[in-house]
Formats: structure tokens, sequence, C-alpha cells
């Protein structure tokens, strides 16, 4: 079985009120895109990396010195055309498991990796979550709130997302015969109706969207650096 990774960073990170792409933005000394590609490029068990960036020149720069695993192409307009530019730079295989992971969350840990390969290989496709802490409500369009959803059911979604590669490239390509957008790879797989299984994610696992989670995460590097566990 191979592993390929795709990792997502074509994002401009407006929230961020960045110059920059959020990719780009450092993480004490690192990029999210250099600490990103890094977990995977690491992993004795992902073959390829591919890396869907805002700009392939820019990040070959900031990356320094090519590395095997590692190919750059440009993102798109959306993160699901950020995602099928990735898919088209891999030669499709039959006993393949793809990863699609977003550069925006820099500390992904090599357990939750291994966690979602193992249930994508299983399953055909797997998500890693966590549990909401905090109370959810419905609220209808003029602002009223309409229900408190029972949380038990209700879990946050994190990457990587593992998929077999057959699964994930013919839901891209009905997503795009049918003009669906989807705000992950589980919701396109999810309406060809193939089951998508959930694994334990982690809360370290954040994605980095505003200032104050790159603040946390510099908190959380901070405390890995003082001896501090990795949770």
């Amino acid at each position: 079985m191979t592993v390929l990774a795709i990792i997502v960073a074509a994002g401009r990170g407006v929230r961020m009120g960045a110059d920059r792409p959020k990719a780009f933005l450092r993480l004490r000394g690192l990029t999210l895109l250099e600490r990103s590609i890094g977990v995977f490029v690491s992993h004795p068990g992902v073959e390829r990396v591919v890396a869907a960036v805002p700009d392939p020149g820019e990040a070959a720069r900031v990356l320094g010195p090519p590395h095997g695993k590692v190919v750059l192409v440009p993102g798109g307009a959306t993160r699901q055309d950020s995602v099928g530019a990735g898919l088209q730079a891999l030669t499709p295989g039959t006993d393949e498991i793809i990863l699609v992971h977003d550069a925006a969350r820099p500390l992904v840990s090599r357990q939750v990796i291994d966690t979602v390969i193992a249930a994508a290989a299983g399953y055909g496709a797997a998500v890693p979550v966590i549990p909401p802490t905090d109370t959810i409500k419905q609220v209808a369009p003029d602002g009223v709130i309409e229900a408190t959803l029972p949380r038990g059911r209700l879990w946050l979604a994190q990457t990587p997302q593992g998929f077999r590669g057959p699964v994930l490239r013919g839901a891209y390509a009905r997503a795009t015969r049918d003009g669906f957008l989807g705000t992950d790879d589980a919701a396109l797989v999810e309406r060809t109706g193939h089951r998508v299984h959930m694994v334990e994610g982690s809360p370290r696992n954040l994605k980095i969207t505003s200032p104050l989670d790159l603040a946390l995460a510099e908190a959380i590097l901070a405390q890995d650096t003082d001896g501090g566990e990795r949770a």
C-alpha cells in the first residue's frame, strides 16, 4: 500500500490580517508550510507529498533545497480546487491511501496520522475528530435561536483526512460533474454514499485562522520546548 499526502496551502488568510499567504506565516522560526510538510516528509510511511501553494517559486525559496518526496503545484481559487490540483499531480493507483491535510494545522502528530492511515486502509475513508466543548445553537437568519443541538452526536472535523485513492478521486470527479462545492473532502465522499469513519483527533491539532490561534500554537510549542508533554 502506497501512502501519499496532499498539503493544502493556498489560502490567503484574510482573517489573520497578514500581508502574505497564511502558509508563509512563521511559528517559532518556521513557516506553517515548513512545519506541516515536515511532519509528512519525516513519516517513513509517506512516499510523496504534494503541496498546493499560492506561488510555487516563493514556496521553493521558503522550503530551501528540494526534497525528493515533495512536489509543489499552484493552488486553486478554492480549497477544493487546490486538492484537485494535488490529485492531478499524483499518478492514480489502485492500492493507495491519500491523506489531505491543511497547512494551517502545523501541530499534527505522528499518532493522528498513523490512526487515520490505518482507518482509511480498513474502511476506505477516515476523518479525525474531537468533541465540541461549547454548547451549540442553531440560529435562524434573523438571529433568533431555533434549537440547542445535542453535543453527543456532534464532532469537530480535523485533518489529515484519509481515503483510498479510488474513493477520493471518484468523489472529486462527481463533485466536478455536479458543480458541488464542499467545505472538506469528507463531504464530497459522503455524498457518493461511501461511509466515512471517525477516528480520534487531538485538541492540539488546531487550525490557525486568527492571530489568537497563532499565539496558542506558540504557547503549545513553548511548552514542548520546556519539557511539557505532547498531547
